[in-house]
């Protein structure tokens, strides 16, 4: 069944203190801009910049063009996003799973983890396209949330996998996932950690941000250390909770996906015409190479 998005009417209600003047004025800003889509920017898209910024109305601005440009030129998470044969077969390897369960803080929780534990079965960048395509889906039914938290289950885990890991698409992951995502983030938990964790560290740790850093927190394998963040009973059965098991949330999330072909053939068309953009257009090379001018902070009380 498609979803519907939260109303506007209902988001306001949520006191987080943005307002509709708030919106106006980045609306406004916005049709001084000739290279973003504004026609396809929605107040809910505005909304949820404004929040992920604290209200920062010059922070947004900034991270607004670059989310887009991001959208634009990471082309592996964001080319022909489409429910297709592709997607439903990352989607038996991978469970990729927005929890109904809130964080200790009421924070929003996304579970994710292997299905199939075979490393050649394992694609990585569509997996995050996969990720990024339902997070999408997720905040568009549900608004903005206090804190957002990214639960990588390790169990299944091989070396093999970490092979499979290319430098450029991690790279663009996290820059993405600190820079130019929608959300405040809270936490970053690894469960069932491997014996070769170390080795997972040191790829991602050269793209992590100290506040990044700050909120990461490993878990051993079998330990109920997550409790202290996110209640236990709130994940899939078979990871020791309450929740749905790993095929019913699989089978709901394929459904869920194939009932809103519609919402990404619209997100498709939320891309930066570069060609217009005021001076000079943007390459990925102009990104990376200023990695260390970033905007957006994170949200770590």
């Amino acid at each position: 069944m498609a979803i519907q998005g939260i109303s506007l009417e209902d988001e306001y209600k949520k006191n987080t203190g943005t307002t509709p003047s708030d919106i106006k004025k980045l609306r406004d800003w916005l049709g001084t801009q000739p290279h973003l889509p504004a026609e396809y920017i929605t107040d809910l898209d505005l909304i949820l910049t404004f929040h992920s910024c604290d209200r920062s109305a010059e922070v947004s601005k900034q991270v607004l063009d670059l989310h887009y440009t991001l959208r634009t030129l990471f082309t592996n998470f964001f080319k022909d996003r489409v429910m297709d044969a592709k997607v439903e077969q990352n989607l038996q390897n991978v469970l990729l799973e927005p929890l109904p369960t809130r964080s200790r803080t009421g924070a929003a929780v996304f579970y994710c983890r292997l299905l199939d534990y075979e490393p050649k079965n394992f694609e990585f960048a569509k997996s995050l396209k996969s990720v990024l395509m339902i997070l999408d889906l997720w905040q568009f039914e549900e608004g903005t949330w206090p804190g957002f938290v990214l639960i990588f289950d390790l169990e299944g885990l091989r070396l093999g996998h970490l092979a499979r890991l290319d430098v450029q698409t991690l790279q663009q992951f996290l820059y993405y996932l600190q820079e130019a995502m929608l959300v405040k983030i809270e936490g970053l938990h690894f469960l069932n950690a491997p014996s070769f964790m170390d080795r997972l560290m040191m790829m991602i740790r050269p793209f992590l941000k100290k506040e990044m850093m700050d909120v990461l927190v490993i878990h051993q394998i079998g330990a109920k250390t997550l409790d202290k963040f996110v209640p236990m009973e709130g994940l899939p059965k078979e990871a020791g909770g309450n929740y749905k098991t790993y095929d019913e949330c699989k089978n709901a999330m394929l459904a869920r996906l194939r009932a809103n072909k519609e919402f990404f053939v619209k997100e498709n068309k939320k891309r930066v015409t570069e060609a217009k953009r005021p001076g000079k257009p943007k390459t990925i090379s102009d990104i990376f190479g200023s990695v260390e001018g970033s905007f957006k902070k994170l949200d770590i009380d």
